[in-house]
């Protein structure tokens, strides 16, 4: 995979659409029927309640009413304090078991759609909408280009004229904000699961995220089952939301031709070798096997941790397995 590969900006930043909202009798709705639709939040949280506070803040703080907020909390310290004195409704599910990423948002999503909401926005703890503006806007761009699934840009939260996740545009990789949002609407490109606003009956079509993943490679997963099942979806350019970046994971070489991803720690970093090379057997994808098996190794060798080297090794040879997966360590 080229680019952050494992994001969905290594992907040439494909994605999901909000759609025209599904009616239980028609299938589909139009936008003279807005008015009836109605958004729950999917959101997951670990052990980040000050970020969990920003985020129900600015959940509260959108003009677009949010029916409910089904929130998985899979932390070490139970966020309740968080949650009581927040504004809204908030169902709270605590899990005693760490889900991670996927699980969490599978588990969120599942709780979202029996709330009866047409639309399900989704949420990590560590970002929020940058203004109140955001999911009406969302709304309205869904109905305009009759869209199944729809993002925001993410913004990175400490520069947000750049964005936390790469972009794809004309064959270059771009983080300038300033480059996207006079382009409106962006067909065919989006970021999970940061934002996006995804018609309820999405999951239906295409299931839920692959809890197996754990951490990094669910989202790439999802946009594919999302591209074979040929759902509509865009980013629209003119909102945000903002998320803590990512570029230090981030290593150009060619000269920015293959950017390999080099998570912090250990267990994120076998999680995401071993996702890689599961998606890239999964999806067959030649393209992506072969810019990792030529880009992890010369990183590592140029930087001469031959022990990082046999570590990639041993996750994407578990990936291409299909083996490797199971609950994280209890450390």
């Amino acid at each position: 995979m080229t680019g952050s590969a494992m994001d969905p900006g290594g992907m040439d930043a494909g994605g999901m659409n909000a759609g025209g909202a599904a009616s239980a009798d028609t299938g589909a709705d139009t936008g003279a029927e807005r008015g009836i639709d109605t958004v729950a939040v999917a959101a997951v949280t670990y052990d980040r309640h000050e970020e969990l506070a920003q985020l129900l803040r600015s959940l509260a703080a959108q003009s677009a009413p949010i029916a409910t907020v089904a929130l998985v909390d899979s932390g070490t310290k139970p966020a309740t304090a968080v949650v009581d004195a927040a504004a809204g409704s908030i169902h709270y599910l605590r899990s005693e078991a760490n889900l991670g990423g996927a699980g969490g948002f599978a588990f969120a999503i599942l709780a979202a759609i029996a709330s009866g909401a047409r639309w399900i926005w989704l949420m990590d703890d560590d970002g929020h909408p940058e203004d109140e503006r955001c999911l009406a806007e969302l709304l309205r761009a869904a109905h305009e280009h009759d869209l199944d699934i729809v993002s925001p840009l993410v913004a990175a939260t400490s520069d947000p004229t750049r964005l936390s996740f790469n972009f794809r545009i004309h064959g270059l990789l771009t983080n300038d904000r300033a480059k996207l949002e006079p382009m409106g609407y962006l067909p065919g490109m989006v970021h999970f699961f940061n934002g996006a606003l995804v018609r309820a009956d999405v999951f239906a079509k295409i299931g839920l995220p692959d809890m197996k993943f754990f951490i990094r490679g669910d989202e790439v997963d999802f946009l594919a089952r999302v591209r074979k099942a040929g759902l509509r979806y865009g980013t629209l350019a003119t909102v945000a939301v903002r998320h803590p970046a990512t570029w230090s994971e981030m290593k150009p070489i060619f000269g920015g031709f293959i950017t390999p991803v080099i998570p912090e720690g250990d267990f994120k970093r076998f999680s995401y070798f071993r996702n890689r090379a599961y998606l890239a057997r999964k999806y067959r994808n030649l393209r992506w096997f072969g810019a990792d098996v030529i880009g992890f190794p010369y990183w590592f060798l140029t930087q001469r941790d031959i022990k990082g080297l046999r570590a990639w090794f041993a996750a994407y040879s578990a990936g291409l397995r299909g083996t490797g997966f199971g609950p994280p360590p209890s450390s």
